[in-house]
């Protein structure tokens, strides 16, 4: 985000969402100091088929690379699979961004695929996708690996 407007418009669209159900916005904050340092959030909420998307993350810059991004996914994991019963959460990333891709990979979600010409984003531009997942079966390892990730990051 780069102005006040933007991030105005982002809180404004998240909580459009919510109140339409079809998304569930979360602030990450971090714990030592109370402070909020990005957002992300459930979207694309499909109860019928129990899979949900997580999305729409950010983080302000000094909180990147830090393990606040894992822990927040870890926390929206473990509610996704353990209280909502989901069999699948799917993350998408615009396809060029490698250091969104390699988060995924990071946490453990898998690289499913890339969706071609699968948005029109800012100025009309059409964005390739990059999609990714974590079922149900993958959880307990991938659980595993994330926590351990969070506990090393944390350090």
């Amino acid at each position: 985000m780069s102005s006040r407007e933007d991030l105005a418009g982002f809180i404004d669209a998240a909580l459009a969402g919510q109140a339409a159900g079809r998304e569930q916005a979360f602030a990450t904050i971090e714990r030592s100091s109370g402070r909020v340092v990005g957002s992300t959030r459930y979207l694309n909420i499909e109860p019928a088929h129990r899979r949900l998307e997580i999305g729409y993350t950010w983080l302000a810059p000094a909180w990147q690379k830090t393990a606040i991004n894992s822990d927040a996914k870890l926390l929206m994991l473990d509610h996704a699979f353990g209280e909502l019963g989901a069999n699948r959460v799917e993350f998408k990333t615009d396809a060029r961004n490698e250091p969104s891709r390699n988060a995924l990979l990071g946490i453990g979600a898998t690289f499913e695929g890339i969706f071609r010409r699968h948005m029109i984003v800012q100025q009309g531009q059409l964005r390739d996708s990059a999609y990714f997942s974590i079922i149900v079966d993958e959880w307990p390892s991938v659980r595993k690996h994330l926590a351990l990730r969070v506990e090393r990051l944390s350090g």
